[in-house]
């Protein structure tokens, strides 16, 4: 089958563009009119440009990120609200985004409609654009009527997760830098100057002080053997990562992470703030909570706590409170325990959680605030005993020499 790219007119006119798979330009122009789309412009994608595109696919430049699908559900909250027909609502996004992957989906689910599959089974075939939550909730919406109503909660829980993600990148950006600047003055100490004092300390023949046998042992395993501590690092480096891959220590770093000091209570805040959010959702759009429970639980992005999760869904299906399970779970806050208990008795379980998550998100928002202020210190310290080290190391047979020359 041959790529095609073409260019046409749907049925009002609105000019859409999109790719084709198919064996002749006629099949195209043939799918097209079946689309309900007057073709304009037909032509082969060339070789060079299907495997850049191949390539893209490869390195994530295709990747519909979270600001896309935004967009793409405040849109389609407008549509619906309006009352306009979905197929011909998809086409006209299809035909006004840049996004030429998320094009192509919209355009294949607008064909699937138009066969008269529904929205949420025709999302299913796209996995890599829309995930099990999403597509759960859109379901969720076409059975109960309310597809504008779900499109605006996804929208709001989609902004609001991004938002939280960005702030975290954004207060994580200032230590990064000062840890990388001081990897490379470590780097270059030690190749440039550590050896030049070596040479010198060498040629007066003095004992030198332990600190600075330290400094030059370390020099001179840096720059003769930089390769294989390279080798060992990145080996290192490579098999944490692949320990982290497998299940085993994926719940051990799920666990442990949110032990860590400094950003362990930030991580936990952000995780239970993410729960309340994603169940109040799923509860408030009618899901069965045995369902919400296992969407929540991919939506957590905590091999430890989906666990955690999955059992309390196991519990509720063999008939035990909400509360109990919660407790059993021991995971969750007293604060979330309180909320779910006085939910369950009085009925109103997603509403509690919504104030939990706006509770937790605000904390978030504090410990963002001041994650910077906390970190601080710990650097100053690191970069304070560093500089101690690396003075004790130069100075002290510095003033050694001196005394020695003096006393002559």
């Amino acid at each position: 089958m041959t790529q095609y790219k073409y260019q046409g007119r749907a049925g009002r006119g609105q000019p859409v563009q999109g790719l084709i798979e198919a064996a002749t330009q006629d099949a195209v122009a043939a799918q097209l009119v079946g689309r309900g789309i007057t073709p304009i412009k037909i032509e082969e994608v060339s070789v060079g440009a299907s495997y850049l595109r191949r390539l893209n696919d490869l390195i994530g430049s295709n990747k519909i990120r979270s600001v896309d699908l935004v967009m793409f559900c405040r849109q389609m909250y407008t549509i619906t609200k309006a009352g306009i027909p979905l197929t011909r609502g998809i086409r006209g996004l299809a035909a006004s985004i840049r996004h030429e992957y998320l094009q192509e989906v919209l355009g294949d689910i607008a064909d699937r409609l138009e066969a008269g599959s529904g929205l949420s089974a025709a999302m299913r075939h796209h996995p890599k654009a829309f995930n099990q939550l999403f597509v759960s909730m859109i379901s969720v919406g076409e059975s109960s009527g309310k597809l504008d109503e779900v499109f605006r909660q996804i929208s709001f829980y989609i902004e609001r997760d991004e938002e939280t993600r960005k702030r975290i990148k954004a207060a994580m950006r200032y230590p990064s830098f000062v840890l990388a600047a001081i990897a490379i003055a470590i780097a270059v100490i030690n190749i440039l100057v550590i050896p030049e004092f070596a040479n010198l300390f060498e040629s007066f023949g003095a004992e030198l002080p332990i600190v600075t046998r330290i400094l030059i042992g370390f020099s001179d395993l840096f720059v003769n053997h930089g390769l294989i501590i390279l080798f060992i690092v990145f080996g290192a480096i490579g098999g944490v990562v692949y320990y982290l891959k497998t299940e085993k220590g994926a719940l051990a770093w799920g666990k442990n992470k949110m032990r860590l000091p400094v950003v362990g209570g930030l991580i936990m805040r952000a995780s239970m703030a993410r729960y309340a959010r994603s169940f109040s959702l799923m509860l408030g759009a009618g899901v069965p909570i045995t369902q919400a429970l296992g969407l929540c639980s991919e939506a957590i992005d905590n091999p430890y706590l989906e666990k955690k999760i999955l059992g309390i869904r196991e519990g509720i299906e063999r008939g035990d409170s909400l509360l109990r399970t919660h407790l059993q779970a021991d995971m969750f806050t007293p604060l979330v325990l309180q909320m779910v208990a006085v939910g369950e008795e009085s009925g109103q379980v997603e509403n509690l959680l919504v104030e939990v998550a706006e509770f937790y998100e605000r904390e978030v928002d504090y410990d963002l605030k001041t994650l910077t202020d906390r970190i601080e210190p710990i650097l100053i310290v690191f970069m304070s005993g560093f500089v101690l080290i690396l003075a004790l190391g130069i100075f002290l047979p510095m003033w050694s020499l001196y005394d020695v020359q003096t006393s002559k």
